[in-house]
Order: C-alpha cells, then sequence, then structure tokens
C-alpha cells in the first residue's frame, strides 16, 4: 500500500489503515521510528492530547476583579 507525499508533506492515511486504528476526522495520532527505521503510527494517547485554547478561551474566567460596565468604560475613557 502506497500513498504520495504532498508538496506541504502531508499524506492521507489509506482507509485500511484509518479502519484498523480506529481512525475518524480530527483524530490525534503520533508518530514514531522504531530501531530498524520504520514509521509506526498509532492513535495519540487521550492523556497527551490537549485540545488548543483560543486566545478568549485561554483568557474567560479569570478575572477577579468584577466591573461595572459604567466603571470599567469611565476608566478606559480617562472620564473624571
Amino acid at each position: 500500500m502506497s500513498t504520495t507525499l504532498t508538496s506541504k508533506g502531508q499524506v492521507t492515511i489509506p482507509k485500511r489503515i484509518r479502519d484498523a486504528l480506529r481512525l475518524e476526522p480530527g483524530s490525534a495520532v503520533e508518530f514514531a521510528v522504531d530501531a530498524q527505521g520504520q514509521v509506526v503510527i498509532q492513535p495519540a494517547r487521550a492523556a497527551r492530547v490537549r485540545r488548543a485554547k483560543d486566545r478568549f478561551e485561554a483568557a474567560r474566567g479569570k478575572a477577579t476583579v468584577r466591573w461595572r460596565t459604567e466603571d470599567l468604560m469611565r476608566l478606559l475613557r480617562d472620564d473624571d
């Protein structure tokens, strides 16, 4: 079974392999090279895979000061 490397360095994992590993779109996989120089692909362990947070999700729930909208706007506009 063979596949072609794209100009972006991507390959399609053949369906037979995806089915055997129970991979679905969005599945995380790990690659390794064994002692014989062969590439090994396996599903990534869930504990190692961390979903990337976007910048808003990363900041959500971090504020410790509760601002009223009027107070915050006054501060930002430098109103006296």
